[in-house]
């Protein structure tokens, strides 16, 4: 069972704030999950984030794979380190004719 840290949508419509849970990755994005660990309200100025850093630290320790979204979060919160190795993109380049 490969576990995941990711965002989950809360909120009315154009309003979203985002729950920060620990899941299975094969479940639905606002599906059923394992731990709460925090939130993140883009929509705040500036933007809201309020993380459970022993309980990130200890799934994390745990095998628990973030996200992009999430991994930024936590390196913008302290929790993790910042890699010097950039991630590769998610997306493909095309090539321009």
């Amino acid at each position: 069972m490969a576990v995941k840290m990711r965002l989950t949508r809360m909120g009315d419509k154009k309003s979203p704030f985002y729950r920060v849970v620990i899941t299975d990755s094969r479940t639905a994005r606002d599906g059923a999950y394992i731990d709460k660990i925090g939130y993140y309200n883009p929509t705040a100025n500036p933007a809201e984030i309020v993380i459970d850093e022993e309980k990130a630290k200890d799934w994390i320790a745990k095998g628990v794979q973030p996200t992009e979204t999430v991994k930024n979060i936590l390196v913008n919160k302290g929790v993790i380190a910042k890699s010097d190795k950039l991630s590769p993109a998610k997306t493909k380049v095309r090539k321009s004719k």
